[in-house]
């Protein structure tokens, strides 16, 4: 077990991938704190053993309930090895539609302003502790790439690559690691409201292999980038896409 004795957070442990991840983590001997915005959507944990598993409530645009939740975890653990910064939200629909305070801040609050404070909470918390450590952060190829109606979600995703790379450098004298993983299409729950509107079969066919992604994919990826093994990986991300962001959208097929 690669992270036996390891301590993580994950944040929007309920959504399709943060459960994925933690399932992985915890199977790899991780102990882990489950973090999303409800009590209620925390219940699909019920039944952990404590000791290994422990949930919390915290919005993370909230700076005050991202440093509870990392203080959670070390009071109840021990100690933070690994932050995973996962929580995200997303819209579709056309720029010229968009209501600013509806449609654009509260992609960035989470997003963005999310990613930051958990990044900031949790170097601070390895600066004190005096250890090494690793922060990831979810991402996306849409961070690297324009696309239709995803304007919040793809500038937002676009900021959390480069706060990856800016932290990284901050706090690598600290020996922690920062890096992110660039998720395409996954079938998760967000990614149903485009078959709601009818582009479910196209935007299965904008993968190399015209399948989509499953969530167990994307934490194989992160398990690997959070473990010793990953050592020499740092301030980058890494795409768990099928080669979304590397070709045109096939006219024949």
């Amino acid at each position: 077990m690669e992270l036996i004795n390891k301590t993580a957070i994950v944040t929007g442990a309920a959504g399709g991938i943060g459960q994925a991840i933690i399932h992985k983590l915890l199977a790899q001997g991780a102990k882990v704190l489950a973090v999303d915005i409800s009590e209620q959507s925390l219940q699909v944990f019920e039944g952990y053993d404590d000791s290994q598993l422990r949930t919390f409530v915290a919005n993370v645009t909230d700076y005050q309930q991202v440093e509870a939740m990392v203080k959670q975890a070390t009071n109840h653990f021990g100690k933070l090895d690994i932050m995973v910064n996962n929580a995200g939200i997303g819209l579709a629909k056309p720029l010229l539609e968009h209501d600013p305070i509806a449609d654009f801040e509260p992609v960035s609050k989470v997003n963005q302003n999310g990613v930051y404070y958990g990044i900031l909470a949790a170097g601070r918390q390895f600066q004190a502790q005096g250890t090494p450590g690793v922060i990831l952060n979810t991402s996306s190829v849409y961070a690297q790439m324009a696309a239709e109606m995803t304007f919040a979600y793809n500038v937002s995703k676009a900021a959390v690559d480069m706060m990856t790379k800016c932290a990284a450098l901050e706090l690598a004298p600290l020996g922690v690691r920062v890096c992110a993983v660039a998720p395409g299409r996954v079938d998760t729950p967000m990614l149903r409201q485009y078959e709601e509107i009818g582009l479910w079969d196209h935007i299965r066919k904008e993968q190399m292999r015209q399948t989509f992604t499953q969530p167990e994919e994307i934490a194989d990826v992160v398990a690997f980038l959070v473990s010793e093994k990953a050592n020499c990986i740092n301030g980058c991300t890494i795409n768990a896409s099928d080669g979304f962001e590397n070709f045109k959208y096939p006219l024949m097929g």
